[in-house]
């Protein structure tokens, strides 16, 4: 696919030697620096002056041309989305969809589709953190035979509005405060929780923002979801809806909210470096393509209107089907030029995909054209390599800045006969794409069905999902952002809002505010039109759901059977117990995990049978945070300086107050008296179902040591410590 230039060969040894003999030697023109036009440069290191210490001249094009280009470096960055990562992969399909689709990629079992794909936050600056609470973006770009196709969505598969109309409105009130552009990268502040309190279409949305969701462990370990109700339409025309998942082979897990913060002061780029490295480790994320399809015939069976954005289809109700694995293994070459310039366009569908009614997604299809057109210069941004689709392109569009095509001939219309018909129209026949024909036969009105009009029952449905620890993580979230808030009655109408989905939630919220929860106010729904009828817009209160609980909505049911990938620092110091380390090493290894030594000090250490160690990392900057679990070697010498160390303590009181893994061998059990924990830590060697229930292992025996370890790492997290959580770490 034509989105990777080659890179240049390297140079032989003997090449460069030579140069280095020879520096007046003409070397080949791939390695002479050159304008853009290809002149070849004499000097970059000072401009054309009149004398030694006269003026730059303006006649110096090389100058003008660096200083031009290097001005217009940056282009404008994403209203939402500006902060980024990507890489490049191949999606491939298990088994044919022709049933139900036409596009060639959902049919042919053969073919390896390319994709680039894009995770983002949203609110966010380019500049501001990965671990801020916020919606996560995964956009999926297919380079099919049969053109480009979008899969634009997010790590959440519901929005906050139902209309794109009101799109501009969110933004505006969740991005930071124009009168002093603070917070940043941050939705608890007053704007907008004013704007969700008035808009209850926003409150399943709001659950999900306030739930672990919104702070990945990594984006390979979130989920993806087309948020919208898309058609697949087959050869015969039969259409069914469809929703579009990723569902990620790591599981779903997050990171604890104090831990968030923590990391993001020590490292911000926390996702953007996990991805990066896993692909250059070998380590590839992977996710597989999961469908709900729902036939036309059942549009209506359900409580809930498929065409709202702001609902989702229980898998209790339809299960999705897994149809095919994604797997990213290439990092891009260049930032700018791949993450930053791609652009992706939820209207970039291929022939056998099409559109509902969904007004949310109606109105995106005119919004990315229109920011793309600003952020990438003009009409000819798919022309920039990352957007070129892997088909040629033929039709009759000319002309505009930084156009990159040069067209021939003297035909830019059709029809026409002198240019012998060309670009012929494809025509059904030949793979046309043709818009399901859908009957409509209504009046034009600014309006919104009355199906949409229920806001709360899956609000419920999500948090009664919830294990206990899930809720209460978004207690202490609803607590967080509404106690940024200043405005009281901001404040107190959340709570009435909150009440209508839980009135345990709004009365454990209510009391970290020392508010008492309110009557909703009336009418709760703010946006009605001045001359309206409230009773048309009003969200009807008393919907329940058909589904009680789903699995899926909690993460407490993900998968819990790897370590692969795994971050486990070792905490080691001079005269270290070398075999313990080595051993233990090579079982993580096997298992597909990343072990990382650390030290007081970076360098080496000598274990206690003469090994050299090298360090990986010291205390000074390593963090417990960066890490899934902890392991303490044995070894007198090294447990008697780690026991004494102040940095060695903090970071075991700080893994366990994020519910991490700790580990360590019988005689190191000393270092971990020393924490905050010392009445949990063992005092006999734990058992299997001991260390697995508890996160908390200890044992004299390497094997029995290692299986326990592995199995509680594999567990994510040991969320019944949260009581004790908030230790002086």
């Amino acid at each position: 696919m034509p989105v990777k230039k080659n890179k240049p060969a390297a140079e032989s040894a003997e090449t460069k030697k030579d140069a280095d003999l020879n520096p007046d030697k003409e070397r080949s023109d791939a390695q002479l620096m050159t304008t853009n036009q290809g002149v070849k440069i004499n000097d970059d290191q000072n401009s054309l002056k009149a004398g030694e210490r006269g003026s730059t001249l303006m006649e110096d094009f090389i100058f003008r041309e660096k200083m031009t280009h290097f001005d217009h470096e940056r282009i404008p960055e994403r209203i939402v989305h500006a902060r980024g990562s990507a890489a490049h992969g191949f999606f491939k399909l298990y088994e044919s969809q022709a049933g139900l689709t036409k596009a060639r990629f959902l049919t042919d079992t053969s073919v390896a589709t390319p994709v680039f794909v894009r995770f983002s936050t949203v609110a966010g600056s380019r500049g501001s953190t990965d671990l801020a609470r916020d919606v996560r973006g995964f956009a999926v770009k297919f380079y099919t035979e049969e053109g480009n196709f979008d899969l634009v969505g997010n790590n959440m598969p519901v929005f906050f509005i139902q209309d794109a109309i009101k799109f501009p409105d969110l933004i505006h009130a969740v991005k930071p405060e124009p009168h002093h552009e603070m917070p940043q990268a941050a939705s608890a502040h007053d704007t907008f929780w004013d704007f969700i309190s008035l808009m209850p279409e926003s409150t399943h949305m709001i659950m999900w923002l306030m739930s672990d969701r919104a702070i990945p462990r990594s984006y390979r370990m979130m989920e993806g979801f087309g948020v919208h109700t898309f058609r697949l339409v087959n050869d015969a025309g039969i259409a069914h809806f469809v929703k579009f998942h990723w569902k990620p082979l790591l599981g779903v897990h997050s990171v604890a909210w104090d831990e968030a913060q923590n990391i993001s002061g020590k490292d911000p780029d926390f996702h953007r470096r996990d991805l990066w490295e896993a692909i250059e480790s070998g380590a590839y994320p992977e996710w597989e393509l999961g469908i709900q399809v729902v036939p036309e015939k059942d549009e209506h069976k359900f409580e809930f209107d498929l065409l709202d954005p702001t609902k989702i289809i229980p898998e209790e109700l339809v299960p999705v089907k897994r149809i095919g694995k994604l797997t990213l293994n290439r990092n891009p070459d260049n930032f700018f030029a791949e993450t930053e310039q791609v652009a992706f366009h939820i209207g970039n569908v291929v022939p056998g995909i099409d559109f509902t009614n969904d007004p949310l997604l109606q109105g995106r299809l005119f919004s990315y054209t229109d920011t793309q057109l600003i952020r990438l210069g003009g009409p000819n941004f798919h022309e920039i390599p990352i957007n070129r689709p892997i088909v040629p392109i033929h039709n009759n569009q000319r002309d505009g800045y930084m156009r990159q095509q040069i067209n021939v001939g003297k035909t830019s219309y059709h029809p026409n006969s002198i240019g012998s018909g060309c670009p012929f129209q494809a025509g059904k026949l030949q793979g046309g794409f043709t818009a399901y024909a859908e009957r409509i036969d209504a009046s034009k009105v600014r309006a919104r069905s009355k199906s949409f009009r229920d806001h709360f029952s899956q609000a419920k449905l999500f948090y009664n999902s919830q294990s206990d620890p899930e809720k209460d993580h978004m207690v202490d979230a609803f607590s967080f952002e509404l106690g940024k808030v200043e405005i009281k009655e901001v404040r107190e109408r959340m709570l009435g809002i909150l009440s209508l989905v839980d009135m345990g939630l709004a009365n454990r919220v209510a009391r970290n505010l020392g508010l008492n929860v309110p009557e909703p106010e009336r009418p709760i729904n703010k946006s009605v039109p001045a001359d309206g009828n409230s009773e048309d817009f009003e969200p009807l209160t008393d919907v329940k759901s058909s589904v009680d609980k789903s699995a899926a909505l909690s993460m407490a049911n993900t998968v819990k059977d790897s370590i692969k990938t795994r971050k486990i620092a070792f905490l080691v110091d001079e005269g270290v117990n070398d075999d313990s380390v080595v051993t233990m090493q090579d079982m993580l290894l096997d298992q597909g995990a990343v072990v990382e030594l650390i030290g007081p000090r970076l360098g080496t250490i000598t274990g206690q049978n003469n090994t050299i160690i090298p360090v990986n990392k010291s205390l000074l900057t390593a963090a417990s945070v960066f890490y899934d679990a902890v392991y303490v070697p044995g070894g007198a010498n090294s447990i008697g300086s780690l026991a004494k160390d102040p940095q060695a303590i903090h970071f075991l009181n700080e893994a366990f107050k994020h519910c991490k893994t700790i580990a360590a061998d019988s005689d190191a059990a000393t270092v971990l008296q020393q924490t905050y924990f010392a009445r949990r830590v063992p005092t006999e060697p734990t058992t299997d179902n001991k260390a697995v229930d508890e996160g908390l292992i200890i044992h004299n025996d390497m094997a029995a040591l290692s299986k326990q370890f592995i199995a509680a790492v594999s567990k994510h997290r040991f969320w019944d410590r949260e009581p004790e959580r908030k230790v002086p770490a």
